[in-house]
C-alpha cells in the first residue's frame, strides 16, 4: 500500500472518530465509555497486530501511534467507568446524600 493511501485512511479514521464522539450526547457519554472499553481492547489488539506485520517505517509509525492512542483510550475509560460507579456506591457511615 502507498504511504498516500495509509495517511489518507488514517486521516479519514481520525475525522470519522471525532464526528462519531462529538454527535454523543453528554449524559450518554459516560455509561457508553465502559461499553466502548471492549471496542478499545479489539482496536489495541489490531494495532498491535498491524505493528506486526509493518512492512515499512510509515506503517511502523502510525500502528505506534494507534497501540499508543488505542492504549491512553482504553485507560481513560476505565477510569471514567471507575468512576461513574464510585458515585453508585454508599456512603460511609450508612447515608446516601
Amino acid at each position: 500500500m502507498e504511504p498516500i493511501a495509509i495517511i489518507s485512511i488514517f486521516v479519514l479514521a481520525v475525522f470519522v472518530g471525532f464526528e462519531v464522539v462529538s454527535k454523543v450526547s453528554s449524559t450518554l457519554h459516560t455509561p457508553l465509555m465502559s461499553g466502548a472499553n471492549a471496542i478499545h481492547g479489539v482496536i489495541l489488539v489490531g494495532a498491535i497486530i498491524v505493528a506486526d506485520h509493518s512492512k515499512g517505517a510509515l506503517q511502523l509509525g502510525l500502528s505506534v501511534a494507534a497501540i499508543i492512542l488505542a492504549t491512553i483510550n482504553m485507560v481513560g475509560g476505565f477510569v471514567v467507568t471507575d468512576r461513574m460507579l464510585e458515585m453508585f456506591k454508599p456512603k460511609k457511615g450508612g447515608e446516601n446524600k
